[in-house]
């Protein structure tokens, strides 16, 4: 826990609403220890995103165009094995479950969650992260 809080949380908001990625940023901006380094609108977005910035945390979006959260998880799991992903939905599937015995996902959160309970899942996600 104390290397939680002397380091910064890195945090990457992968969703195709517009107004969902941006309130979330403003969101989790405002904890302490806590940085956005992307937005991304899509899976395919959030694969350059997490080359380029190696988020600890991904709040990922399940059902978007482009490429979807399911397809975007595996890949990021294969050049990111230990970034945390959030799968963030309106709905639960039962994919889910599946994905998450793979290693794929390490959370469910659905959208309708007060966002005090986001933040504490991302922050307790952060925790489980293994820095080089």
């Amino acid at each position: 826990m104390l290397s939680c809080e002397s380091s910064t949380l890195r945090v990457l908001v992968v969703d195709d609403h517009e107004l969902t990625r941006l309130t979330l940023q403003l969101a989790l901006a405002c904890q302490a220890n806590i940085q956005v380094v992307g937005l991304a609108s899509n899976g395919k977005e959030a694969i350059e995103m997490v080359k380029r910035y190696q988020p600890d945390v991904i709040v990922l979006d399940l059902q978007m165009p482009v490429m979807d959260g399911w397809s975007a998880s595996s890949q990021i799991k294969t050049i990111a094995p230990n970034t945390q992903i959030i799968a963030y939905s309106s709905v639960e599937d039962p994919k889910f479950q599946e994905l998450r015995e793979m290693g794929k996902l390490d959370a469910f959160c659905r959208k309708d969650v007060p966002t005090t309970e986001l933040i504490a899942l991302v922050k307790q996600l952060g925790q489980r992260v293994e820095r080089d």
